[in-house]
């Protein structure tokens, strides 16, 4: 991968940002904000990080949500929906009044996200905000709860406050769906209607997400109240986009990655696969080949996760390689290239993965390397995508000797190699079984006691039998 400057870059892009002691009397640079009725102390913290026109998701929901209206709204990750919804938490909130906004989002890596941007957009109002999630100590976040305002976090760690009795939900006066249909594919459509049913009914519901599916509506008709629908188009432009695919030999789909990275121009890049087992093997095998890359996925423990994106953010390592769930809904700057080492499944999860480049009049590619196993999901890729994909030419690269895994990884047995399972009275499993004919009923029992069915006597050859043992009835 060619080296890029990193240090003018920063440099560059701290001087865009207006000078904070500035903005606190000059506000003219963030007017069209203004315009939307957003107060002064909101407009300070917008001046303060650069934004000077709103997005398209902004201007079409930001009135809507200081009216106090509930609200549905189709955006792609990095819209600016954080500031859309967040401008009327942050209005609508008042200091030292106990929990009055609540934000759901699908992964831990978002809800951190969402409460920096909150905090950032906030602190001239001075509200408190914490992020909810689990895979970390609860002890602080029960401490948190008890003096702010904001809380963002993930359904499962918000159910575990709740019945522990550490988060109180009934002064809540705006509650958020963020990424709703994320959190619907992942199966938290339970948790996400025990946490909604314990919100007060007089309240104001804001869902925002990429794709308004049928189970995001029916949420939306069960739970809200005639919600205006407002639909943005895609922040990814495609007159930026430079999207292509190769077709290779499955044993060479890592070759022919490890050599577009290494030569390919490209600043921050993203490699996506389907499965952690195979982002644990594309990383493994980048960094073994000279390419400094980093690996994330739900697997991981939270410190590491999030260690992981610091790394990233800051460009101290140039390469992530990454699941859908992982990664979805994270703000991602300076991302130019986007690899797919796995086609996904569906439409939809592709054009979130191209979502992450091309954004805010920048340039991006997106390069989809497929194998055998990648031609039924590519193909229904190309029905709904984004622009045209046409097919490349494979590069002439060396071939680096890995063995792809396949298949699902198998669970060690009991018994299986010196690995010692428990002892649970009958003979070891994976060692010699116990002979005889399989009986479906219930197992004979070995007694002395007589039965009607004694008449089917076990005969000893040659003797006369000394005992009759009985059978079951039932064979």
């Amino acid at each position: 991968m060619k080296e890029n400057t990193k240090k003018s870059e920063k440099r560059n892009h701290h001087k865009t940002r207006p000078d904070a002691t500035n903005t606190t009397t000059n506000l003219s640079s963030v007017e069209s904000f203004k315009n939307l009725g957003i107060t002064e102390s909101l407009l300070i913290s917008i001046a303060e990080q650069g934004f000077v026109e709103p997005t398209e998701i902004q201007t079409k929901s930001i009135p809507s949500v200081l009216s106090g209206m509930d609200l549905m709204a189709r955006a792609a990750t990095g819209s600016g929906k954080t500031l859309a919804f967040g401008s009327g938490i942050i209005q609508n909130t008042e200091r030292k009044k106990g929990l009055q906004a609540l934000v759901l989002t699908p992964t831990r890596e978002l809800a951190i996200q969402a409460a920096k941007a909150l905090k950032e957009f906030s602190k001239h109002k001075s509200l408190g905000v914490s992020a909810i999630y689990g895979g970390v100590s609860i002890r602080a976040q029960i401490q948190a709860l008890r003096r702010v305002e904001i809380a963002i976090g993930t359904p499962g760690r918000l159910l575990d406050h709740m019945e522990r009795g550490t988060i109180q939900l009934d002064n809540i006066k705006t509650l958020v769906l963020d990424e709703a249909d994320r959190m619907l594919d992942m199966g938290f459509i339970d948790d996400v209607q025990k946490i909604i049913r314990a919100c007060p009914k007089d309240r104001q519901t804001l869902l925002f997400s990429a794709t308004l599916s049928s189970g995001v509506k029916k949420l939306a008709r069960n739970y809200m109240r005639d919600p205006q629908e407002v639909f943005a188009e895609s922040y990814v432009d495609p007159t930026k986009l430079e999207q292509c695919y190769y077709d290779v030999d499955d044993r060479f789909k890592f070759s022919l990655l490890l050599h577009l990275l290494k030569n390919e121009e490209s600043k921050l890049v993203m490699v996506f696969c389907n499965t952690r087992r195979f982002v644990d093997f594309v990383s493994k095998h980048l960094n073994k080949n000279g390419v400094n890359a980093t690996a994330i996925h739900g697997g991981f423990r939270q410190a590491k996760r999030t260690k992981t994106m610091d790394r990233f953010h800051s460009q101290n390592v140039q390469v992530l390689v990454c699941t859908d769930v992982a990664a979805r809904g994270l703000d991602i700057p300076m991302v130019s290239h986007v690899y797919n080492f796995d086609i996904p499944k569906e439409s939809d999860q592709y054009i979130h993965r191209i979502g992450r480049t091309a954004r805010a009049g920048k340039e991006g590619k997106v390069i989809n390397i497929l194998g055998s196993r990648d031609y039924e999901n590519f193909r229904k890729v190309k029905q709904e995508s984004i622009g045209d994909i046409p097919r490349a030419e494979v590069p002439q690269f060396e071939q680096i000797i890995v063995q792809i895994p396949r298949g699902r990884p198998q669970k060690p047995r009991y018994g299986a190699g010196n690995r010692r399972g428990p002892q649970r009275g009958g003979p070891q499993r994976g060692g010699p079984q116990r002979r005889g004919p399989q009986r479906s009923g219930p197992q004979r029992r070995r007694t002395g006691s007589q039965s009607h069915s004694s008449k089917y006597p076990r005969r000893r050859s040659n003797k006369r039998p000394t005992r009759r043992t009985s059978y079951s009835s039932k064979q």
